[in-house]
């Protein structure tokens, strides 16, 4: 999958990684740019919660 990253996400392998990850258990790109960027949202959690059906929009409520 090739994307283009923001120059903050992509100077930084942690957010990069985190980006991917959120992208791929279903946050829209925007969405996961955002929510990679917060050190204060637990990636684990956020997977979990689309990986299990949660809507995207009740998972930012819910991480939020």
């Amino acid at each position: 999958m090739s994307t283009t990253l923001e120059p903050r996400t992509e100077s930084d392998p942690v957010r990069s990684w985190r980006l991917e990850r959120l992208i791929a258990v279903g946050f829209p790109r925007d969405t996961a740019l955002a929510l990679s960027e917060r050190s204060d949202v637990d990636l684990h959690v956020a997977a979990r919660l689309l990986e299990r059906g949660c809507p995207v929009d009740t998972a930012l409520r819910i991480l939020l």
